[in-house]
């Protein structure tokens, strides 16, 4: 277990909150464990905690269903930054490395991100953009995150980005939050292709990427190296 000056909150039990809830035993609520509501915050004590960890998110990246993009990855973020804001809560936003699609290979966290044509990219852009403007304590992560072992039977050789294994990501938000980092940080490690990732724990074949995936999600982590070290 991390030991921890503050109490934590994790929301969200989907692949990186579990991981999470793993290596630290925090607490937490979900929809599927507690019924949590993303629409009545009030109805949970969210106040007794001095960080709330966001892990929600609607991630069907490619879908057009618009409604579920913009109620959980805009409209609950604007709640959830009043209520902390409201009980003096540090907010931790897990964010995405897809708000660099489509902006300049190794993007750093002053580079202007260009969303993805795509739901998902646009309603995490307008979330990123929202915390930085009105939430008083903050912590905005832009990462990505995979599960282990790699599941599919091939993977992207052209497709390259700071990604890695759940475990790996979750660690470094872990060592962020323990530093007591504030603003907004790129967290990833090394830029790699996702079938030099995908080999590292199964034997895959190669694939391109389909003409509608952004390639190169690659970011800056100078910030965060030297943060951490």
């Amino acid at each position: 277990m991390v030991s921890m000056k503050n109490n934590v909150l994790v929301l969200g039990d989907g692949l990186l909150g579990r991981e999470l809830i793993n290596q630290t035993n925090w607490d937490y609520v979900s929809r599927s464990k507690d019924g949590f509501d993303i629409n009545h915050l009030d109805e949970f004590i969210l106040s007794n905690y001095d960080i709330v960890i966001n892990c929600i998110a609607h991630t069907d990246t490619y879908t057009e269903d618009r409604e579920d993009h913009w109620n959980v990855n805009c409209k609950f973020v604007d709640r959830l930054i009043n209520y902390c804001n409201d009980n003096k809560i540090k907010l931790i936003h897990i964010s995405t490395d897809y708000v660099y699609s489509n902006s300049i290979p190794f993007a750093s966290e002053n580079d202007v991100p260009v969303h993805h044509n795509s739901w998902y990219g646009y309603t995490k852009l307008l979330s990123d953009g929202l915390i930085q403007l009105r939430s008083e304590d903050y912590l905005l992560i832009r990462c990505s995150h995979k599960p282990s072992p790699f599941v599919y039977d091939s993977a992207w050789i052209d497709y390259v980005g700071n990604f890695d294994y759940v475990d790996t990501i979750a660690t470094l938000i872990i060592d962020c939050i323990n530093k007591d980092l504030s603003g907004v940080y790129n967290v990833g490690t090394d830029v790699k292709t996702m079938f030099d990732l995908a080999n590292e724990t199964n034997v895959v074949e190669s694939s391109f990427t389909p003409s509608h995936v952004p390639n190169n999600l690659s970011m800056d982590l100078t910030k965060l190296k030297s943060s951490l070290s």
